[in-house]
């Protein structure tokens, strides 16, 4: 005989500060102390703040919320932050990392003009884990479309599972973008997955980055296998809450967003009675 039992991941929830936009890098330290996340992931990017790492330091012990995850400069808004180098970004996002005490940096495959970066991006990245104890989780991506065309805008390309990385980061809304199935890139990944960014989608050409629950990702299911299979990275609420009409409004949008998170990684399991 067997009976249900509830098993609860070490995985911690945390809040990309990218979910409070066009609000600050400092709001969402505030938003997620006050709703309960375990933690933030910044998003460095033109706010001044989410490039300073001292700033940073004292948001996080104001707030007692740790940095768990750096997502470095790697948008298009984004190209002359830290420096128009890519691999000088990537130094950045790993010395921000290891002074803030987060253990993940997560990163995008290169765009496709991004010509020699592309060339050893593989190789280069696997040289700069073996350099540090901090995670560099590559992040899957979707083809750019525009009517019936299709642009493939990153390289090697927009599904990382097709390369040899330690670690990835999978992200639903992207996967809802490239119209692909996320389980079954998730199994792709197996134990190299070390990072995930939950958002829905409907499938639109759009990064939508909805509010998980609101799409038609298997967000609650990728979030219970998480939780069988003991996953031990983070979860990071990553959602566009730029249409809220209010900071009240934002702030529902997350919470809705925690208690979802909270609720499937509650996963019911079945053990052997003993």
């Amino acid at each position: 005989m067997a009976e249900p039992v509830v098993r609860i991941p070490d995985a911690k929830v945390a809040l990309s500060t990218a979910s409070v936009y066009p609000e600050s890098t400092a709001t969402a330290f505030e938003i997620a102390a006050r709703l309960g996340y375990d933690g933030v992931e910044v998003m460095v990017w033109t706010d001044p703040v989410s490039q300073d790492i001292e700033a940073l330091r004292r948001l996080s012990d104001h707030h007692r919320i740790p940095i768990l995850a750096v997502h470095a400069p790697c948008l298009l808004v984004t190209q002359r932050v830290w420096s128009t180098d890519p691999w000088v970004k990537l130094q950045r996002a790993r010395a921000a990392a290891e002074k803030l005490g987060a253990d993940t940096v997560v990163v995008h495959p290169p765009f496709r003009w991004q010509r020699q970066y592309a060339r050893d991006f593989v190789a280069g990245v696997w040289r700069m884990a073996n350099e540090t104890d901090v995670r560099f989780a590559v992040e899957n991506m979707y083809p750019w479309r525009y009517r019936d065309r299709e642009m493939l805008a990153y390289a090697p390309g927009w599904d990382v599972t097709g390369d040899d990385y330690r670690h990835f980061t999978i992200d639903l809304s992207h996967a809802a973008t490239a119209r692909t199935d996320a389980l079954r890139m998730l199994d792709r990944m197996g134990e190299r997955l070390g990072h995930v960014h939950l958002a829905d989608g409907n499938g639109s050409s759009k990064d939508e980055h909805l509010v998980p629950g609101r799409g038609v990702q298997p967000c609650a299911e990728v979030l219970e296998r998480l939780a069988l299979t003991g996953f031990d990275g983070h979860v990071v609420i990553e959602v566009n809450t730029r249409r809220a009409m209010s900071s009240a409004e934002r702030e529902a949008d997350l919470a809705e967003a925690l208690a979802f998170t909270r609720l499937h990684l509650a996963s019911a399991a079945k053990v052997p009675r003993r």
